[in-house]
């Protein structure tokens, strides 16, 4: 299974990235290389203020191709499957009031 890495500097980016709408929840990750829906990957994720990363595995559940009419930048996004290490909760636990915002996100 093909790992993937991604960290947040800060807030804003980790909102812009959450998929609080999948199930499990999910993380957007920009990337140029291309994924099938359903290929199963591992993420290595560091959250923003965090110095170890934590690593869930998914399967693609969004694609936003090179060159889309959005302005939203290519990438994939990785519904979570196995979360044992509750990155999700950790995750709305940090973005708070921020799950609400009218604010564009990467995806929707």
């Amino acid at each position: 299974m093909e790992e993937l890495t991604i960290g947040f500097n800060d807030l804003k980016d980790l909102y812009r990235s959450y998929m609080p709408f999948l199930k499990n929840g999910g993380l957007f990750v920009r990337t140029a290389r291309q994924y099938k829906m359903g290929q199963s990957l591992a993420l290595s994720v560091t959250l923003p203020d965090s110095l170890e990363s934590v690593t869930v595995s998914g399967k693609v559940a969004w694609i936003t191709p090179h060159g889309s009419q959005s302005s939203n930048p290519a990438g994939v996004g990785v519904s979570f499957i196995d979360d044992k290490s509750q990155l999700s909760a950790q995750i709305e636990k940090l973005l708070g009031g921020m799950l609400s915002s009218p604010d564009p996100t990467h995806t929707i």
